[in-house]
Formats: structure tokens, C-alpha cells, sequence
């Protein structure tokens, strides 16, 4: 008996990145037993469920986002039993979990695209993006990997060019062909059958291409919520009109949506990178038809400030209507938000964790967040990321983000494994260990800790409606209104102390943990420099 099919409306998901949080083996990997290992202390945070990166079978050019088998796991990272005493141990502990599905492309190892290469009339022939060269034997279009270079790579057994939108290992599927739209959502339901409660679905608006291959016209400038937008990368020179987020795909998010229907309590969220990332998100989250929620890199970049936070919350909340968000500050993909967002003491961490969990939607935390772990410097020779080491040393990839978990100071490689890690542990993560911080009461984890055992009782919270009110520069005030019930949201973004006017009779401190609250005199909020505090209308 499912007891709340929309568990996931306001619910806080904790990313898990699988290969540097936990090895239980000793062979310097992370892998599901060691996920498996580490759920009581997921379980501490009190999150509503995990998101797992990648485990599957994969020759790793990107890490599991090249996927050669999608219904089995990859021998580093266990076995599919493994998995299951995964999600069982899981939901014991009332944890949900959500897997990261790849639909848009596959690795080169894959049978499919080793079939469908071998000749123009096997019966796998149409299943990727196939296209003969132009005249002078240059590529078909003007499309670009987000990788860097042609988004083409010629085959000599075909002696045409494939699409990939990402590394020329990863050949982007043909989702014009319903064949392969039949065969990924019958690779969706395994894993549905297993029982997992959902998926986090990879560059979801990438499945379909313009079937007439027209050249994207030139960008004129950055546009929001896009991927790709460092100036080093010629990806970002482009507006991606026909290269993805085509018309087709929400027929096909709606055949999606439709097998999720048939298991109630499961959900979806999908990534958006888009060059109109927030009018995609509505798109594919409207009229309860196709994906639950939508995220997109809009509060991934290096823009932040209480202007910025404002204009975006706003612009979401206009075009999504009955559309739900997903909020995420950081994720595997892009710099450590403590860097990114250069937070130099606990307390802008925490200001920024109070943001994040008061917005209207669900959220997802990235593994080391909690802990408020900066980007990690590495070495050149240290680096794996194919996109670091392409773009070096102007963009160093996404390594930094990806280094082992630090869950002590005082054991060897922080804890994460006996053995020598795949990825350096960085010097200046050690002070942020799991160990130290939960000896501290003040310290940025028990703050995540105890805040979000206070949010799961707020309603208001997990399903109210959400307004910005004046406040002064470098500040943001806003309530969260639910069933009669409201709170107001006062948040100093700023190195020095404010006074925020409230609204007429929310002048009463809401009981939320002990970080949280500012000094009161009537109607007048005293906040020190990152003070936040939170009140009852």
C-alpha cells in the first residue's frame, strides 16, 4: 500500500555519487555496498530519499553516463543483489531511492550501436543518428558537443557520420525510430520492477533531434539555464534550436509518464540544460501528464546574490503554473557551491541551506553539501574528467566536485577507502570530516541535521504557495502560505547587519532550530551579517 503517492512534492533528495562516497571492497572506488554501509547516516540528515548516480555496466569514458548495459551493474560498483539489499535496506529506513536514467545516448561498447554500426541494413540500422557527409565530405550541420568540437564523428564501416552530443564514445539514439522508445522504457520498467521509487533522468530534453538536420543559428549572447556557456567552449557560441528539446519529446515524456502511472509512489525529475531552461522546465512538467518535476542549471552557476535568487525564483514560479520545481545548488557536474558562490564562513553556508529548503518545490543536496566542502585543486596530472582535461587549464573539469567523502579526519584517505582512492582526497576537506562535525553542534552538518527535521513537520513548506516581499539591498523576505498558515522568510545575504520591515503580524519567532533568528523590535527585524530568521503570519 502506497501511503503517499506524492511523497515527492517538497520532498529533499541526497544525491549519492557512488564511486566517491563510500568502498567497501578496498580496491579505491566507491559501490553500492558501501552506499548501503553509509544509510544510517543519509537516514541522520533526514532526507526523504537518495538519488544514485550511474552504476551501470559502462566502459567509464564519462563515468557511467556512458552506459553499455542498462539492466545490469557494473562489476565496481557490485552486483544487481548488491542493488537490491540496497533498495531493501533503503526503504527500512523509510529512504527512497532514485536512479539516474541515461535515455539519450549510449556507450559506443554497447550491442545496440555495435550492431547498428556494422552495416546500413541490419535490423539495429535506424536505432542511433545516422547521416551521410556533406559533398566535401565535412560533417552534416553546424552542431556542436557539448564536450567541445563537431557533435559528428565518421564511421569507416558506414562511411556516414554518428551524432553525440556529449564524447564521440557516447552515439546519441535515434528517438525517432519508436523502437528505440520501446525498448528504453521497457529498460525503465526493469528497474521499476525492482522496485526503485523513482528516476532522475539525464539531459532529458536531449532524446530528440531535428529529423532535417538544419544548422543551429549563432547565439547572440549566453542565455539562462544553458550548459556549455564557459567562453572557452564554442558550445556556448550556438542557439541549440534544432539539436535538442524538440517538439517530439513531449509525446515521448507523456509514453514515460504513462509506465510511471502504473506504480504509484514513483517520480520523476528531469535535467534541464537548455538556452530557455525555465519555459523547457514549464513545458515538460505541465498538466500532470509528464515529468513530476524539472530542474535546470540556473542556481548552478556562478551568478548568486539576493537580485539574482529573486528574478529567478520569480521567473520559475511564473512559467512553471501548475508545474513543479526541483531546486539544486550543486551536483557532480559543476563547481562545489562553497566555491562557486565563494561562502567564507559557516554561517553563509548556512543562509544559503535556509534559502534553498524554504523554496516552493522539492530539493536535491549533493553528497559533501551538508558538510559545506569546498572545490577540490587538483593536480593536471591528477585529473580523469574528459571535459577538464579537454579544456585545461581554462576549465578544469568536474573533477573538483567528485573527490572522495570525507567521513574522518584521522584515518587514511579520510575514511572513504583503505586503499588509494581514484580520485585524490583533498588536504582541505579534512577539517570538514563527518567525524569532527558531529561533535559539533554549531557545525554546518547539524544545521542541515536539525533544519530539516524541522521542515518535514511544516506543511507550509513542503506544499505552500511562495511571495516575495520589499526588503532592503543584499536581502531577500518571503512567505511560504499554506491552508491558512504562513511564514515569512528574512534572509541577510550581505557582510553587514539589516534591518528588515515585516509585514502587519508576523512578528513571532516560528520554533525552528537554534541557528535561526534574529532580534525582534515590533515589526522590525535586527539581523546580523548572514542572519536569517523565520516567523509565523
Amino acid at each position: 500500500m502506497i501511503r503517499n503517492p506524492d511523497w515527492w512534492r517538497g520532498a529533499v533528495i541526497y544525491q549519492v555519487y557512488p564511486r566517491s562516497f563510500y568502498d567497501s571492497n578496498g580496491d579505491g572506488i566507491g559501490d553500492l555496498p558501501g552506499v548501503t554501509a553509509k544509510l544510517d547516516y543519509i537516514a541522520s540528515l533526514n532526507v526523504d530519499g537518495i538519488w544514485l548516480s550511474p552504476f551501470f555496466t559502462s566502459p567509464m569514458k564519462d563515468f557511467g553516463y556512458d552506459v553499455a548495459d542498462y539492466r545490469n551493474v557494473d562489476p565496481i560498483f557490485g552486483t544487481l543483489e548488491d542493488f537490491d539489499t540496497l533498495i531493501d535496506e533503503a526503504h527500512k529506513r523509510g529512504l527512497k531511492i532514485m536512479i539516474d536514467q541515461v535515455l539519450s545516448h549510449s556507450s559506443d561498447q554497447h550491442p545496440w550501436f555495435v550492431e547498428s554500426r556494422a552495416s546500413r541494413d541490419n535490423p539495429k540500422a535506424d536505432w542511433y543518428v545516422w547521416a551521410d557527409p556533406k559533398d566535401d565530405g565535412t560533417e552534416p550541420n553546424n552542431w556542436l558537443s557539448v564536450f567541445g568540437g563537431p557533435a559528428w564523428a565518421w564511421d569507416s564501416r558506414r562511411k556516414q557520420y554518428y551524432l553525440h552530443n556529449f564524447l564521440a564514445s557516447q552515439p546519441d539514439l535515434n528517438f525517432h525510430n519508436p523502437e528505440v522508445q520501446d525498448q528504453v522504457l521497457s529498460d525503465v520498467q526493469f528497474w521499476l520492477d525492482r522496485g526503485v521509487d523513482g528516476f532522475r533522468l539525464d539531459a532529458i530534453n536531449f532524446c530528440f533531434h531535428d529529423s532535417k538536420l538544419r544548422d543551429n543559428p549563432p547565439s547572440v549572447s549566453v542565455a539562462e539555464g544553458s550548459i556549455g556557456v564557459r567562453q572557452e567552449n564554442p558550445y556556448a557560441y550556438q542557439f541549440h534550436k534544432y539539436d535538442k528539446t524538440q517538439p517530439e519529446n513531449l509525446d515521448f515524456l507523456r509514453r514515460l509518464r504513462a509506465l510511471l502511472d502504473q506504480y504509484p509512489g514513483t517520480t520523476t525529475v528531469g535535467e534541464i540544460g537548455d538556452d530557455h531552461s525555465l519555459q523547457t522546465m514549464a513545458d515538460y512538467t505541465s498538466d500532470g501528464d509528464k515529468l513530476h518535476m524539472a530542474y535546470s542549471f540556473d542556481l548552478l552557476t556562478e551568478q548568486h546574490g539576493a537580485d539574482f535568487f529573486r528574478k529567478t525564483i520569480n521567473t520559475i514560479e511564473d512559467k512553471l503554473t501548475d508545474g513543479w520545481p526541483c531546486w539544486a545548488i550543486g551536483n557532480h557536474d559543476v563547481t562545489r557551491v562553497t566555491t562557486r558562490w565563494d561562502a567564507r564562513t559557516d554561517q553563509q553556508l548556512k543562509a544559503y541551506m535556509t534559502m534553498l529548503l524554504t523554496l516552493r518545490g522539492s530539493v536535491c543536496i549533493y553528497q559533501g553539501e551538508e558538510l559545506g566542502l569546498p572545490e577540490a585543486e587538483l593536480a593536471y596530472e591528477d585529473l580523469v574528467d574528459p571535459y577538464g582535461i579537454n579544456f585545461w587549464p581554462e576549465y578544469k573539469g568536474r573533477d573538483g566536485c567528485r573527490t572522495p567523502m570525507l567521513w574522518h579526519d584521522q584515518k587514511a584517505h579520510g575514511g572513504f577507502s583503505d586503499a588509494q582512492p581514484w580520485l585524490p582526497v583533498y588536504e582541505n576537506h579534512y577539517s570538514a570530516a563527518v567525524a569532527l562535525q558531529d561533535e559539533d553542534e554549531q557545525s554546518v552538518l547539524e544545521a542541515y541535521r536539525s533544519f530539516l527535521g524541522w521542515r518535514r513537520n511544516q506543511p507550509v513548506l513542503l506544499k505552500g504557495d511562495i511571495k516575495f516581499h520589499k526588503s532592503p539591498e543584499d536581502t531577500l523576505l518571503y512567505s511560504r502560505s499554506y491552508e491558512g498558515e504562513t511564514l515569512f522568510i528574512a534572509l541577510n545575504l550581505s557582510d553587514n547587519p539589516v534591518t528588515i520591515h515585516l509585514p502587519s503580524g508576523s512578528a513571532q519567532v516560528a520554533g525552528t532550530p537554534d541557528f535561526v533568528g534574529g532580534q525582534w523590535r515590533g515589526q522590525k527585524l535586527q539581523l546580523e551579517a548572514w542572519g536569517v530568521d523565520i516567523a509565523r503570519g
